[in-house]
């Protein structure tokens, strides 16, 4: 009875283990499999129709400046077919730094250039893989790489009858004119259409807003995209532009909405225009406060008053050396500063963050229709950083 029960257990045991095997295995295959899955994600049909249209608009005005040149008896301009991959470039991905004016039209013509040279002085079997190597080496040391370029070199090196037939010249037409006018087309049509071509090139004393929200220069942007190998890929303003919305949202699920409304000081201590200085000092001495807005009657903000203003103008008050009064500040009016930086009570709380670390200020104040709400320091938000951490370590 024992062996027979025995190999009873066993049967389903066996069956098990291969059921889980096969499954283990159908498992490592779909996910070796999901590496060939697309890698873009799916495009918005407008923009479809968008990058589709474009690209029908410049090959068609190429194939007109083909057509009206052959109709006065010219032959020096004739389609190619790396201009498609050039149009696909820029009406699609018009951002890229490969697909700018610069890679677009010098990248095609250095490439065709090579191609010439080796079809010229470069023997069989070489001819092929020195003008697409050597246009791929051009390209990069010019900081023109535009991928159809390469397509150039190939198809010009595959059949050089045409590029002969055109001579010495065949690198600029048709290859630069017709280049140049799809890239000018690509200009006009992707700003009518709400896309930026030629993309964002910072200046060197550029500031950005994003750069004050990141705390990083150009420079820095610059060295992180040439640090991933991310150049020919990514602009540096587009991607502090991108890593500025992702701070943002950041923020904003960190503090989960939170707006400055929330958190300001409501119960204010201000001061009219025309308050005299010994006034001021005195609420300075009664308060443990650093700043006090200067309101008009209905509440509208006319400036802020912080303490290092108001020293600055207690020590210049005295004689002169020919024994005359100084003329000193008298009233909030003379020694009050602009309050640019206030802020509406909606804003959130992680833009504040932002331009309290970019700006240094130490007190903000916030405006409800134009007129003072309140007032936010760096207390305030301390509070809400704390109340934050306390939230997780309970969690």
């Amino acid at each position: 009875m024992f062996p027979f029960r025995l190999k009873i257990r066993q049967t389903p045991l066996k069956g098990a283990q291969n059921f889980r095997a096969s499954k283990t295995t159908r498992l490592i295959k779909m996910h070796a499999l999901h590496h060939l899955y697309p890698a873009l994600p799916a495009f918005q049909r407008r923009e479809q129709l968008r990058a589709g249209l474009g690209a029908l608009v410049g090959i068609s005005l190429c194939a007109l400046v083909v057509r009206i040149d052959a109709v006065m008896g010219g032959s020096a301009l004739f389609l190619v077919a790396p201009l498609g991959a050039t149009a696909v470039l820029v009406f699609c991905v018009p951002n890229s730094p490969l697909a700018q004016p610069w890679s677009a039209i010098v990248g095609n013509v250095v490439a065709a250039v090579v191609a010439m040279f080796a079809i010229n002085f470069v023997p069989a079997p070489w001819t092929v893989g020195v003008a697409v190597g050597g246009a791929i080496t051009a390209m990069m040391f010019l900081r023109a790489l535009h991928p159809p370029g390469g397509a150039v070199a190939l198809l010009t090196a595959l059949d050089p009858s045409s590029a002969q037939d055109a001579g010495l010249l065949f690198p600029v037409m048709p290859i630069g004119v017709l280049t140049a006018i799809l890239v000018v087309a690509a200009i006009f049509y992707n700003h009518l259409t709400g896309r930026v071509y030629p993309f964002r090139q910072p200046k060197p004393d550029d500031v950005q807003d994003h750069a004050h929200r990141l705390g990083l220069s150009n420079a820095q942007l610059g060295a992180l995209l040439a640090r991933f190998n991310q150049s020919t890929n990514v602009g540096v303003a587009d991607l502090g532009r991108l890593l500025a919305a992702a701070e943002a949202e950041a923020v904003e699920h960190r503090f989960d909405g939170t707006l400055c409304a929330d958190i300001m000081t409501t119960d204010l201590i201000t001061v009219r225009p025309d308050t005299p200085l010994p006034e001021i000092l005195k609420r300075f001495r009664q308060h443990a406060i650093k700043s006090l807005p200067v309101v008009g009657k209905d509440m509208t903000l006319q400036g802020i008053v912080l303490q290092a203003d108001l020293l600055a103008a207690v020590a210049t008050s005295g004689l002169t050396a020919t024994g005359r009064q100084r003329q000193t500040a008298q009233f909030a009016a003379d020694v009050m500063r602009p309050a640019e930086r206030a802020v509406p009570h909606d804003l959130p709380v992680g833009v504040l963050l932002n331009r309290l670390a970019a700006h240094g200020s130490e007190v903000v104040p916030v405006l409800r229709e134009d007129r003072l709400a309140g007032i936010l320091t760096r207390s305030d938000i301390i509070r809400l950083l704390l109340r934050g951490a306390e939230e997780r370590t309970a969690a």
